[in-house]
């Protein structure tokens, strides 16, 4: 335990010295903030847009007045979820993979394996600094993402939507935890560092964006901006009429989608944040319950990864050199 300790405390003071890992982060938040600003920029267009609506129907004399769009505040973040699931996977893997191999690039780990310590005290000892740096992290961009709904999104948070964030704080920080531990076991494993990096980007190339993105491709209520049924105007009964007569294609979808731990991960935001409507303004209790499957296979995965980089990191395959 004493060296896993002191392995996880050299990595928070490498990352804290990190110009790389102080550019990426700095990066998140500018791209989180981006993302509220243009989400709040959207709603005020259709806000302008609904009062000039309702102004030329009173000086048409109709009494028949619209709904008024309504802002959910915690729906601003919906662009910077986007962002976390593509960007923030990839730098977790980055991340990962600098763990390893600036030990092996620095003979650094020759020095550390010389040493009576645990087998599982290196690989464990990084995959827990890199947890503790990612929690502050995510800490800190949901804090930043929340100060932006309240200043730049002009929305009002309430204590039931700080919950939602607490939750949806938790499942980033498995989410990156999950990369960067897949990129510590890949590069213990390879005995070249290109090698290891080229595969965890392969996988991350797969898993991120291409299978979500035949997924949704294959959702044709994705097809059309506020979704392909509402643009036509057909009810929920008569929607889901439609897509019984579907459901064998449907189901191949679905089994694409969450065969990819990304879906996962932003299925429960998404539900959590209520930017799926059905979810939006339901109960707490009611989102996890409906969403529990997600959350348990997003904690699986992140366990399995875990586990993964701490057998994977023997002394073989550490001190294992390209032939």
């Amino acid at each position: 335990m004493i060296d896993l300790i002191t392995v996880a405390g050299k990595e928070l003071l490498d990352l804290r010295r990190d110009r790389l890992f102080a550019l990426l982060i700095s990066f998140l938040t500018a791209v989180t903030l981006i993302s509220v600003t243009v989400g709040a920029a959207d709603f005020r267009n259709q806000l302008d847009a609904y009062n000039l609506y309702v102004a030329n129907l009173t000086t048409s004399g109709s009494g028949v007045v619209p709904a008024a769009p309504h802002l959910f505040p915690l729906q601003l973040l919906r662009s910077g979820i986007e962002y976390l699931e593509i960007l923030g996977a990839l730098f977790a893997i980055v991340l990962g993979y600098g763990a390893i191999a600036k030990e092996k690039h620095r003979g650094m780990l020759q020095l550390f394996l010389t040493r009576p310590v645990n087998r599982f005290a290196f690989a464990l000892g990084k995959v827990a600094g890199l947890s503790m740096i990612w929690w502050v992290v995510v800490v800190l961009l949901m804090g930043v993402s929340t100060i932006s709904v309240v200043t730049i999104g002009g929305g009002a948070v309430t204590g039931t939507d700080l919950g939602r964030l607490g939750f949806v704080t938790v499942f980033i920080w498995m989410y990156l935890v999950f990369w960067s531990a897949v990129a510590v076991a890949l590069t213990s494993l390879s005995a070249s560092h290109s090698t290891a990096l080229i595969v965890a980007l392969v996988i991350w190339l797969g898993f991120v964006l291409v299978i979500p993105q035949i997924g949704d491709t294959m959702d044709p209520d994705n097809q059309v901006p506020g979704g392909l049924f509402a643009a036509l105007n057909i009810q929920k009964p008569d929607e889901m009429a439609v897509l019984a007569h579907f459901s064998k294609f449907d189901s191949i979808r679905n089994v694409l989608e969450v065969s990819s731990v990304t879906k996962h991960f932003e299925r429960l935001s998404f539900a959590l944040l209520g930017i799926k409507d059905q979810y939006n303004q339901q109960p707490i209790p009611v989102v996890l319950t409906a969403m529990l499957p997600y959350a348990i296979t997003l904690t699986a995965a992140t366990v399995v990864a875990v586990v993964f980089a701490g057998a994977a990191s023997t002394r073989r395959t550490l001190q294992r050199k390209q032939s």
